[in-house]
């Protein structure tokens, strides 16, 4: 199998190669410090097999192994971790291998012909019943055929058209493979519904504006503003969105 190293310490990531390689039945592939690159080369070097940290800075391992579970044909995730509570039971009883730091080489090789006859197992209900926070600061577009993560920070709003989504945020427009409803449930405390095709995010709302045919839409800040019916509020969803801005 192919392997992707993925670890912000490079002592763990040597370590995880020289037992690899000492194997001689897998291939590493490559490297990667943090999330954000385990996601760019996974979609160029279509690993097999991903050893994902849990604790990295910025886009976590359990974050990242979302985001890979995007790809057309995904990795199947190993976790790696020096920390044990995170409900290992739980793991080896799943689709996911977990191996507990320092790396044994035991461990490691049954975890990867765990993964290796699981391959391309979807995460979704990972987090929650392990415990483990599954929370997403990210989403993922997908460019050229790479995926790009866009911080939600970065986020004014999503809209729907037909089949696609579109997210806008500070760097343009991408579309996503994520559903309204999804997005909604994962980011609705900071988003809010104005009709069943956008979703915006309550702090980008400068206020919403009544027009003479009696329809409302909303005005975004600073100089994003969008013309037409593409932010107009839908009666059904106005007393709400009213009520998300006085912040309740």
């Amino acid at each position: 199998m192919k392997i992707l190293i993925v670890d912000d310490e490079k002592p763990a990531r040597d370590r995880l190669r020289q037992l690899i390689d000492d194997s001689g039945v897998h291939e590493v592939v490559g490297e990667a410090a943090n999330g954000e690159q385990a996601i760019s080369q996974a979609t160029g070097l279509l690993p097999d097999v991903v050893l994902l940290d849990i604790r990295m800075p910025g886009v976590d391992g359990i974050e990242t192994a979302h985001h890979l579970n995007a790809m057309a044909d995904p990795p199947a995730v190993v976790f790696t971790t020096a920390y044990d509570e995170y409900a290992i039971a739980a793991f080896d009883a799943r689709a996911i291998g977990y191996v507990l730091k320092p790396v044994r080489r035991e461990r490691l090789e049954s975890a990867l012909a765990h993964a290796e006859r699981l391959a391309g197992k979807v995460l979704s209900d990972l987090a929650s019943d392990s415990g483990i926070e599954s929370r997403r600061n990210h989403v993922c577009a997908r460019i050229h055929g790479q995926l790009r993560l866009i911080p939600i920070k970065d986020v004014q709003y999503f809209s729907a058209d037909q089949k696609y989504v579109c997210v806008h945020h500070v760097g343009g427009q991408d579309l996503i493979d994520d559903s309204l409803k999804s997005l909604e449930q994962d980011f609705g405390d900071a988003f809010v519904r104005i009709h069943r095709g956008a979703l915006i995010k309550v702090d980008e709302i400068h206020r919403v504006e009544k027009l003479p045919d009696g329809k409302s839409r909303v005005i975004l800040r600073g100089d994003s503003q969008v013309t037409g019916d593409g932010l107009i509020i839908s009666r059904r969803h106005l007393a709400n969105v009213r009520r998300r801005l006085k912040g309740g």
